[in-house]
């Protein structure tokens, strides 16, 4: 109980700012977290897409693979070739996506605390990751289509 001239009140709501400061930035950081879910399905979602994409191409050139391992090109040619055509994909979308990036910062500059909205930084480090991501993806489909059996891809229809 605290006096204040003669009247006694009864001081029971007592915070820290720390606690205040936390408390003012719920919505802030819930927000961030759910966005930064949203963004990891969202780099799911088209890791399995390019996978899938890259894996129906494989599949749909088994011959012209087979024909290309018959007449002696290298595993690691056709590996080559397969992250290649996939490479290009990912840089189309890459500069898409950069542009989009670079037009849409007035919408997302309220989002953002301590950060420009064109942060080149942060752009080199998305940008690497998703190349990584669709290295990664494409790995696969690109090495199944340089183990592929000359004699089996030439009978496939």
């Amino acid at each position: 109980m605290n006096t204040i001239s003669g009247i006694w009140l009864e001081i029971s709501y007592i915070r820290t700012i720390p606690q205040l400061v936390e408390q003012a930035l719920v919505q802030e950081r819930l927000l961030a977290k759910l966005l930064s879910c949203f963004s990891l399905l969202a780099l799911l979602l088209a890791s399995v897409g390019l996978y899938g994409v890259m894996s129906y191409d494989v599949a749909r050139r088994t011959q012209e693979i087979g024909i290309r391992m018959a007449l002696g090109a290298r595993s690691l040619h056709v590996l080559r070739m397969v992250l290649g055509e996939m490479m290009w994909l990912v840089a189309l979308g890459l500069v898409i996506g950069l542009v989009a990036a670079l037009v849409s910062t007035n919408l997302v500059a309220s989002l953002l605390f301590g950060l420009n909205g064109n942060d080149p930084l942060t752009l080199v480090f998305v940008s690497l990751l998703l190349l990584v991501v669709a290295v990664v993806a494409g790995w696969l489909p690109a090495r199944r289509a340089s183990k592929v059996d000359p004699m089996v891809a030439l009978r496939h229809e």
